[in-house]
């Protein structure tokens, strides 16, 4: 079997990148889990852990600095497109994201490049209503006190991972 090709696309700027330093922590139909480091060195971030809820349309990322130390979790709503006869995903990212820090606070960024996309006609009406369900439906989990469960996966396959090294 061939590796896994997986690639982000974005609107905002449109771009679409090979994530072919990213490391495979985790793969099955619903969700996949990588590890990676930042694409631009930042000053801020150096890297972190993504879990790929494809099922559900959105990744959940554990966010460090250069120290070890979460920065936040960031949480990105997306759409995925898989073309298995290459062995391709593509996560396109429906602009919207979420972060949370560790003392509780959350910001929704990025809803104004969503209605620019949209009415640049970048995304499409049903892209459009996509992402906002989408965002409600993870804003609900956030709300209920149910995001621990998505981060126990992320904080699984880390402890994994890094038992292996």
């Amino acid at each position: 079997m061939s590796k896994l090709n997986l690639y982000r696309k974005r609107f905002i700027p449109n771009e679409l990148v090979h994530l072919e330093n990213d490391i495979i922590l985790k793969e099955d139909q619903d969700l996949i889990i990588t590890k990676w480091r930042a694409l631009k060195p930042r000053k801020d971030i150096v890297g972190g852990i993504s879990a790929y809820y494809i099922d559900k349309g959105f990744k959940v990322s554990k966010i460090y600095d250069q120290n070890d130390n979460i920065v936040y979790w960031y949480c990105d709503i997306i759409q995925t497109k898989v073309e298995s006869d290459k062995n391709i995903i593509v996560f396109e990212d429906l602009l919207v994201d979420v972060l949370l820090y560790e003392d509780g606070t959350l910001r929704i960024l990025d809803l104004d490049e969503l209605a620019d996309a949209f009415d640049t006609k970048l995304i499409t009406e049903d892209m459009l209503k996509d992402a906002l369900r989408t965002l409600d439906k993870l804003l609900k989990i956030i709300d209920q006190g149910k995001f621990s469960i998505l981060q126990d996966e992320i904080n699984r396959a880390e402890q994994l991972y890094s038992s292996i090294i």
